[in-house]
């Protein structure tokens, strides 16, 4: 038998912390595994985004550009890097390559569960907010997830409740192949403040700076 060759090195370490568990959730919501098993490809519109992506693995990636079909002038900004080990480890936790419409669970330690749904979030989420014209006084905000998997937002709407024992709402669409998870309110103010639990997590600023002016309008803080 011939000698085998070294063992492959990665770029990243697996392991899991409050970094880590915000990386998976960006790769989740906007992140690809493509089919050759060894590159991992990590795509947004939001520079700030790949800034974050980068610095929650701890590794420096080459940035490209790619054409924005509905904004010309606005390219998307694409992350790629190889690394067979964390290829590996992405798969065996729960993703796979063309995962949009098929990922479900996701193997993530409780401990960080909140870092990977902020990660989630700021890939997929959003808040809107308004007064209600039928009640005086009445203002409506809501935490919201998307996801073209049905499987994934039913998961995600169950590892909530398990934690902070709140419902939300689940819609799931047959049309769009949109689906969406829900919450309002006090559940909403719940929930923002599990995956906000210090100012020094990392998150994306201008979600986050929304979601204090919308909580700021009820008197409320993160």
């Amino acid at each position: 038998m011939g000698k085998r060759g070294p063992k492959p090195k990665g770029k990243v370490k697996i392991k899991w912390s409050p970094k880590f568990a915000y990386a998976i959730g960006l790769l989740v919501s906007d992140g690809n595994l493509s089919p050759d098993g060894r590159h991992i490809v990590f795509v947004s519109k939001d520079y700030e985004m790949i800034e974050l992506f980068q610095e929650s693995l701890g590794i420096d990636i080459h940035i490209g550009k790619k054409a924005n079909g509905t904004l010309p002038g606005k390219p998307y900004f694409v992350a790629q890097f190889s690394d067979v080990l964390f290829y590996k480890f992405l798969m065996d936790i729960g993703l796979m390559p063309n995962k949009s419409k098929v990922i479900g669970d996701v193997k993530i330690p409780d401990s960080y569960f909140f870092d990977f749904l902020r990660g989630t979030f700021d890939g997929d989420g959003s808040t809107y907010s308004y007064f209600d014209p039928r009640w005086r006084s009445s203002y409506m905000f809501y935490t919201c997830f998307i996801s073209a998997s049905p499987d994934h937002i039913t998961w995600l709407r169950k590892e909530i409740r398990k934690r902070i024992h709140i419902n939300g709402h689940v819609h799931i669409s047959n049309k769009r192949s949109l689906n969406q998870l829900k919450y309002a309110k006090a559940d909403s103010l719940k929930l923002l403040r599990a995956m906000y639990y210090s100012r020094h997590v990392l998150s994306l600023t201008r979600k986050r700076l929304k979601i204090v002016k919308m909580l700021a309008t009820v008197g409320e803080k993160l």
